[in-house]
Formats: structure tokens, C-alpha cells, sequence
């Protein structure tokens, strides 16, 4: 799993977006993404972190990678039922 941090993905909107341009460069890609952390893991079989990060440049954003170890994936939401 390659991991990114995306301090200015704020909305669902960056999260659509920050997705399409992963999934251009890998259309069977997982992407996973964690608005409240800023957190973006993607699962390609295909793509570098290198690639991915440049695809998420160009769509305009500012992505760090992160250590995809230190990245805990947390499904809870307000009512249980979002995820």
C-alpha cells in the first residue's frame, strides 16, 4: 500500500478528484480516503509512488508521502451506517 498525506484535499469534491487522477494512471487502483486525516492509501499493482504522487500533483494537490505502516484505517462514522 503506498500511503499519502493531502493537507489541502478538504471536500468530497478533492477526494473525486484526488480518486479520477489515480485511477488514470491505474484503473483497477484501491483508493481509500480519510478526509479528517488528510490521508489518501492507494493499492495499485501497477503504478510507482512516484507516478501516483505526480498524478495527484497535477490534479493540484500537495501530496507527502507516508509510511503506509503508520497508517491505521478507522471505519467508524457519526451513526455507523457511512461505512
Amino acid at each position: 500500500m503506498i500511503a499519502f498525506e493531502v493537507n489541502d484535499m478538504t471536500c468530497g469534491h478533492c477526494a473525486s478528484t484526488i480518486t479520477k487522477a489515480v485511477n488514470v494512471i491505474d484503473g483497477q487502483a484501491k483508493v481509500d480516503i480519510d478526509l479528517n486525516r488528510h490521508l489518501v492509501s492507494i493499492e495499485s499493482g501497477l503504478a510507482s509512488a512516484d507516478s501516483l504522487a505526480d498524478a495527484i500533483r497535477e490534479a493540484g494537490y500537495t501530496p507527502v508521502q507516508v509510511q503506509a505502516s503508520a497508517v491505521v484505517t478507522s471505519k467508524k462514522s457519526c451513526c455507523g451506517h457511512c461505512h
